[in-house]
């Protein structure tokens, strides 16, 4: 299946920080800027590697809870990260939604950051785009943005 059949949102933004403290933030700060605000995040397991766990409760101003369990597909460090809800630890399936990938490349002095969700199907991508993902997903690209731009 090529890429331009492959149900696909994406968000993009310019960071004006080296690439380096983008990585450091997306990986190692997550708490700051992964869920738009007011929702927060709750890291129950990073293991960055291939086939580690993805483990996260997404927490809202009322109380709401997302839980979200799955694995990391590919970690490049310093490039991109890739992470599933398709399977959990053990390359146990489960109730495929999307393949999330975020990423970074060099631009100019700074940094191009993208974030992209690829659906199994048109209807998965129809149902993730009316939650609001580009309003989501571009908070949070922007929550990011403004973490490593300060000081």
């Amino acid at each position: 299946m090529s890429d331009e059949t492959v149900p696909t949102l994406s968000v993009t933004t310019y960071i004006d920080a080296p690439p380096e403290k983008v990585w450091e933030a997306m990986t190692q700060r997550m708490e700051d800027w992964w869920c738009p605000r007011p929702w927060r995040v709750e890291l129950v397991e990073m293991d960055w590697r291939a086939g580690g766990r993805c483990a996260m409760i997404m927490r809202g101003p009322d109380g709401e809870e997302m839980p979200n369990e799955g694995v990391f597909l590919e970690v490049v460090p310093g490039k991109h990260f890739m992470s599933t809800d398709a399977f959990t630890v053990g390359w146990k399936p489960a109730g495929p939604f999307m393949v999330g990938i975020w990423g970074i490349e060099p631009e100019g002095t700074g940094t191009r950051y993208t974030a992209s969700a690829r659906h199994w199907t048109q209807e998965a991508y129809e149902q993730h785009k009316a939650m609001g993902f580009e309003p989501g997903w571009g908070a949070c690209a922007e929550q990011l943005k403004a973490l490593c731009e300060a000081g």
